[in-house]
């Protein structure tokens, strides 16, 4: 897990938009993954509860309700930065966006005037996909366009071993 000042993925890029299910998944195997940072909004409070555009139920999963090691605030014991998740209403599972660059990140969010992320490598994206499998009900690649994928997070995690 890594920070960088403009991240991105090439490969997976590439992968994306010949919507190549193999090209992504040695992408994800052999390069990073762009991930969304939780920013915690001073006002708000404890991290585990930023506020993303409007009601997308956006959280932090390293603190996600309901995840192993999470105090009663939901932040992670020891965990300096957390992943941005995405809920829907009247449901306690979250979407996890990944994204090919920060580019394609902005594009989701283009009035977070606050985007901040992570580089995950195969590792580190195994690591927190099995240690959020229960909450997690689907992850998307690349959701604003032009070259969206989806993956439920079982099919990912077998793709990234």
């Amino acid at each position: 897990m890594t920070e960088a000042a403009d991240p991105r993925s090439e490969a997976l890029e590439l992968a994306l938009a010949s919507q190549d299910v193999a090209a992504v998944a040695f992408a994800l195997r052999h390069d990073v993954v762009v991930v969304p940072k939780l920013v915690a909004d001073a006002s708000a409070g404890a991290a585990g509860g930023a506020g993303g555009d409007g009601a997308d139920g956006a959280e932090g999963a390293d603190g996600a309700d309901g995840a192993d090691g999470a105090d009663a605030d939901g932040v992670a014991f020891g965990a300096a930065e957390q992943v941005r998740v995405f809920g829907r209403e009247n449901t306690d599972k979250r979407i996890l966006l990944l994204f090919s660059s920060a580019d394609a990140y902005a594009a989701m969010v283009p009035n977070d005037t606050n985007r901040q992320v992570m580089l995950y490598d195969a590792s580190a994206l195994r690591a927190f996909l099995e240690v959020h499998l229960d909450v997690l009900e689907q992850v998307f690649f690349d959701i604003a366009g032009p070259h969206t994928m989806a993956a439920t997070p079982e099919d990912l995690l077998k793709a990234l071993h």
